[in-house]
């Protein structure tokens, strides 16, 4: 039986990472081909950049207003149907030639390609807690290579047939997604089927959630200034490297974001070796330095080396990733009947980190150049560290370090625990109605490996 559940749990896991990656790519597709669409519709290349904006601010918007929902509908055919909807929504985005409707249309797509923002609480309500973090790292890889290949892929599409193509291609991948999470996502019940909806008052829901959980608003900080970071780094490296000394074309620009790849796609592995077996905090800590040191290497000799950007985008990515899992994990734990919503919280506050380095990232750029937005990398991975110290793993008031420094997860049982198949089964709801031939079978399966199957609180005993 544990066998069948690691074979299910693995098989979901993997549907779930290619379903992130190839609707999070929705995203970025336009990126690479603005100055393309700007010919095609024959508006200025500031007009086709709107594009991107609004598609991006259709996402914020689908965070805020569409993915709390998530705790309230049962989640199959939610996803589903927000799938089928955004891929039948895309086929105008394939055959317009008016750019207002184009605009319209990519403010809506962006709206409703959340879908990897209600995989992420799922996996939350179904890993085992000493496995969380690895299991969130195949969708978080997921996200991450999404946001390359979409880049990469369009750029280089677009450079030798039409850029509709990519578009093209892009319908394609979601009804293929479609079908493949149809086959294999199972039907998960509404984990809160008996509440009150009230739509108005969601967003004050999430926003108490900030003011009143000290470790989510430590965790939506650090992301906001991880995704400063970020965004900050890859929006001015076009520039860097498209000027003197480097002057290279825009395919090589795009193709330079495969870099990270290889850190990403090791992403479950370091995941399940490390950050699975310390406090969330103490991981978090390591990723934001490695991080920080990979600016000040990139800043110090990017301007004039092109070894710099190579070793920040190593280190951005890997210690972007160890920072987002391991704050990810942290939050999970808190209010599991409201994953969404702190899901949500947690999101919004990290986009506005996005926004804010692109902006903040690109103004410092037109004033000094490379060092000035490398010094604001420097400041905010500086800032992150600063929050993460001033409240400590166990901690559970706003400031303090009580509870102990021990850096090795207390939860964990000594041995390998066959607890959890049952426990989270019932946590996401499948079992109760329609579950009783899993509980039996997890019961048997506890009979035959001598009562190994346990609760949570009978392992830390």
């Amino acid at each position: 039986m544990n066998i069948l559940f690691g074979f299910v749990s693995g098989v979901l896991h993997v549907s779930q990472s290619n379903a992130s990656c190839f609707t999070v790519s929705n995203l970025y597709y336009n990126q690479a081909v603005l100055n393309k669409m700007a010919e095609t519709f024959d508006v200025t290349f500031e007009k086709a950049s709107s594009v991107a904006t609004l598609m991006q601010a259709g996402y914020c918007s689908g965070l805020l207003f569409i993915c709390p929902l998530g705790d309230i509908f049962p989640r199959r055919p939610f996803i589903l149907g927000l799938i089928a909807f955004t891929a039948t929504l895309w086929i105008p985005l394939c055959l317009t030639t008016s750019f207002p409707s184009f605009a319209a249309i990519s403010f809506l797509c962006g709206a409703t390609t959340v879908t990897p923002q209600l995989m992420l609480p799922l996996v939350g309500d179904l890993a085992p807690p000493a496995r969380r973090a690895s299991s969130l790292a195949v969708i978080v890889s997921g996200l991450s290579l999404g946001v390359l290949l979409a880049r990469t892929l369009a750029g280089v599409l677009a450079s030798f047939t039409s850029w509709r193509n990519i578009y093209w291609f892009g319908l394609g991948v979601q009804w293929l997604v479609f079908g493949l999470l149809y086959i294999w996502m199972p039907d998960y019940p509404s984990k809160n089927p008996d509440t009150k909806f009230n739509y108005f008052k969601m967003p004050w829901q999430i926003a108490r959630l900030l003011a009143t959980e000290p470790l989510l608003l430590q965790a939506a900080l650090v992301a906001f200034l991880h995704s400063g970071i970020f965004t900050s780094y890859w929006t001015t490296l076009s520039f860097l490297l498209s000027s003197p000394p480097y002057e290279y074309s825009s395919m090589v620009i795009g193709l330079f974001g495969l870099i990270g790849v290889v850190v990403i796609v090791c992403a479950p592995i370091y995941s399940r070796l490390i950050i699975d077996r310390l406090v969330p905090l103490v991981s978090a800590i390591m990723g934001l330095v490695v991080e920080t040191v990979g600016v000040v290497v990139g800043t110090s000799v990017g301007s004039f080396n092109v070894a710099g950007p190579v070793v920040q985008a190593i280190m951005i990515d890997l210690g972007g990733q160890f920072t987002q899992i391991a704050m990810r994990s942290s939050i999970y734990g808190i209010q599991p009947l409201a994953r969404n919503r702190v899901n949500t919280a947690y999101m919004v506050v990290s986009f506005a980190g996005q926004l804010t380095g692109t902006a903040v990232g690109n103004r410092l750029y037109a004033q000094g150049g490379w060092v000035y937005s490398g010094a604001c990398g420097i400041a905010f991975g500086g800032f992150a560290l600063i929050i993460c110290l001033v409240r400590g793993p166990r901690e559970k008031g706003w400031v303090g370090w009580s509870g102990g420094w021990t850096c090795r997860r207390e939860d964990l049982a000594p041995k390998k625990s066959e607890m959890t198949t049952e426990q989270t089964l019932e946590e996401a709801g499948a079992v109760g109605e329609g579950g009783e031939d899993v509980q039996r079978d997890v019961q048997s399966a506890s009979a035959s490996n001598g009562g190994n199957v346990t609760s949570d609180g009978e392992n830390q005993q």
